[in-house]
């Protein structure tokens, strides 16, 4: 098994994290868990993707909550 079959990100985007984790807890829920302007207010897919993109530690938060919410059940 390489180490692409193991990282539950490897071909994932940005954009499908993203969404998916909307999709699991909603834009409220999704900002609770991580406090980021993007995600409080006013927030949209489009904005999101544009500050995580530049913002490598909010970045690496998502890609965590996204990681455990696959090891949990909610896999989308």
């Amino acid at each position: 098994m390489d180490q692409s079959e193991r990282d539950p990100l490897h071909g994932k985007t940005l954009e499908h994290v993203v969404t998916s984790l909307v999709a699991d807890y909603g834009w409220e829920e999704l900002g609770a868990r991580i406090p980021v302007r993007c995600f409080t207010h006013d927030p949209s897919v489009k904005s999101s993707l544009v500050f995580l993109r530049k913002t490598p530690w909010a970045r690496a938060k998502v890609e965590q909550l996204y990681v455990w919410t696959l090891r949990h059940g909610r896999d989308r």
